[in-house]
C-alpha cells in the first residue's frame, strides 16, 4: 500500500504540461495581479506540499489560512469524491441534504441563528454589509443609518464594498470612488471609537485578530465598548473571522475570548478545506430583515462544498483539533520567543493558537525567500511582519522542524537594512495609555 501511494504521488508530480510551458502560458495569459514564485506545486500530503521536481515543503502558511487540515485529508477527499459522483450543483431554488445541516452546525459553533452561503470571504463581507444596512433601515427612524465603521489596518476583501472598509490606501486608491460612508477608527482607541460612532452608523466591522494587518488582537475593552455602542445606536457589530475563525485560535471563533457576542459573523477560508465557500451568520433580529429576492448567489452553498465543509467541522470536533491548535500554538509561540531573544531584529511575537506573527525591524521579504529555498512556506505582510498560519493537524515534530528551519533562515540571510521605526502593539498601547 505504501509503495502504491508513493507511485501515485510521483505520477501526480509529473502529470500535466511541462514546467516551461506552464510558466509561459501563465506569463502570457494570466492577469498580472500576483508576485508569484516560479515554483509549480503539484500535490500535497498532510502539512507538506511538493513541487514539480518532487521537493518537499513544510507549509507554515496553510494556503493563507485555507488548508486547516493540510493537503489530501482523507475525510475531505472521501466527501469530495462521493458528492462529485452525485451532484456538484443544485439550484438554490431547491434544498439539498447538506446546506441546512451546515447552517445549523455553524449556528451552534457561533451562537448565531441563521446563515447565508457565498463563494468567498469578500462576498460574505458584501452580504453582511447589505444585511446590516437593510436591518437598520427596517428600524423606526433608521432610514438615514447608512455609514460603516472599520478599524485602521483592517483588511476585508477586494470587492467594492469590502474594499471600502479596508484600511490601506494602496488597495483603495486605484479604484476610488468606492462605496461612500466608510470611516476608520484608530485601533483599540475607545475614545476615537466613541467620537466616530454616531447615529448614522449601521455597522462596525472588526477582525478580532487582524491577519493581513499584522496579527494585532483587539482588546476586550475596545470590543466591549463597540458592543455597547452598537446596541445603543441600533447598529450591527460584525466580526470578520475569515482568517482568525473556525478554530485557528484554538477556539471555534476568536471573538469568544471577548466580552459580548457580535450580531453577525463572517467566515470563509478554511470552511470547505480549500474549496470556495464562505458564509455570513447573523442573529435572528438582523437575519429577519432579508426576504426572498433581496439577496442571492448562484453557486453559494452547493452540495459538494457544503458536504466538504461538514466533513471539515466534524473532523475538527472528532479529532479534538482545537486542543491540538492550542498545544501546538503554545509550542510554536514559545519557540518563536526563544528566536526573538536570539535575534535582535525580531521586535515582537504576536497572536495566539496557529495565527502568529513575528514583527521585525527590518524588511521581511528576504527571510521569506530564504525560507522557500530551505523548504518552509511563510509570508510577509506590511513589509516587516512574518506571518505563520500552519494547518490544525500540525505535530510537535513539525513545530520543532519549522523552528529549526526558521533559525537557519535567520542565521543565513544577510541582514536587510533597518526599517524606519514603527511602534510595536505593546509600545503603541503604552503610549496611548500615557496620553490619556
Amino acid at each position: 500500500m505504501k509503495s502504491k501511494g508513493k507511485k501515485s504521488q510521483k505520477g501526480a508530480a509529473s502529470a500535466g504540461a511541462a514546467p516551461n510551458s506552464i510558466l509561459r502560458d501563465a506569463s502570457r495569459h494570466l492577469m498580472n495581479t500576483y508576485k508569484r514564485s516560479g515554483i509549480i506545486f503539484t500535490h500535497g500530503r498532510g502539512c507538506c506540499v511538493f513541487d514539480q521536481d518532487g521537493k518537499k515543503y513544510l507549509d507554515f502558511l496553510g494556503g493563507i489560512a485555507v488548508n486547516a487540515l493540510g493537503y489530501s485529508y482523507p475525510n475531505l477527499v472521501r466527501a469530495i469524491r462521493r458528492e462529485a459522483g452525485r451532484a456538484v450543483h443544485v439550484s438554490n431554488l431547491f434544498h439539498h441534504p447538506f446546506q441546512g445541516p451546515l447552517a445549523a452546525k455553524l449556528a451552534k459553533w457561533s451562537r448565531m441563528d441563521r446563515a447565508f452561503f457565498t463563494n468567498s470571504g469578500s462576498e460574505a463581507v458584501e452580504g453582511a454589509l447589505k444585511l446590516a444596512r437593510i436591518a437598520a433601515h427596517r428600524k423606526p427612524g433608521g432610514e438615514g443609518k447608512t455609514r460603516f465603521l472599520a478599524l485602521e489596518h483592517s483588511f476585508h476583501g477586494r470587492t467594492f464594498g469590502a474594499l471600502s472598509i479596508t484600511y490601506e490606501q494602496k488597495y483603495r486608491e486605484p479604484f476610488e470612488p468606492l462605496v461612500p460612508g466608510a470611516e476608520f477608527v484608530r485601533f483599540n482607541d475607545t475614545a476615537d471609537l466613541e467620537a466616530k460612532f454616531t447615529g448614522d452608523i449601521c455597522a462596525i466591522v472588526i477582525e478580532p485578530i487582524q491577519g493581513e494587518g499584522g496579527i494585532f488582537s483587539v482588546s476586550d475593552t475596545f470590543w466591549k465598548r463597540a458592543r455597547e455602542l452598537a446596541t445603543r445606536h441600533g447598529a450591527a457589530l460584525i466580526a470578520d473571522e475569515i482568517q482568525c475563525g473556525l478554530g485557528r485560535t484554538g477556539r471555534t471563533f476568536a471573538y469568544q475570548r471577548l466580552t459580548g457576542l457580535p450580531d453577525m459573523v463572517v467566515v470563509a477560508k478554511p470552511l470547505a478545506g480549500g474549496l470556495p465557500l464562505g458564509a455570513f451568520l447573523a442573529r435572528e433580529e438582523f437575519a429577519a430583515a432579508f426576504s426572498p429576492g433581496l439577496h442571492g448567489s448562484t453557486f453559494g452553498g452547493g452540495p459538494l462544498v457544503c458536504a466538504t465543509a461538514l466533513a471539515f467541522l466534524d473532523t475538527v470536533e472528532r479529532k479534538h483539533l482545537l486542543a491540538n491548535v492550542r498545544a501546538r500554538g503554545a509550542e510554536l509561540r514559545a519557540g518563536l520567543k526563544k528566536l526573538a531573544a536570539k535575534y535582535d531584529f525580531i521586535r515582537e511575537v504576536r497572536g495566539e493558537g496557529l495565527i502568529l506573527g513575528l514583527d521585525l525591524d527590518v524588511e521581511g521579504a528576504p527571510y521569506v525567500t530564504e525560507a522557500l529555498k530551505q523548504g518552509l512556506l511563510i509570508n510577509c505582510t506590511h513589509e516587516h511582519i512574518l506571518r505563520l498560519l500552519p494547518p490544525f493537524i500540525l505535530t510537535t515534530q513539525q513545530v520543532k522542524e519549522g523552528l529549526s528551519m526558521l533559525d537557519s533562515v535567520f542565521a543565513k540571510t544577510e541582514r536587510p537594512a533597518k526599517l524606519q521605526a514603527v511602534p510595536s502593539t505593546t509600545a503603541a498601547a503604552q503610549a496611548l495609555a500615557a496620553a490619556r
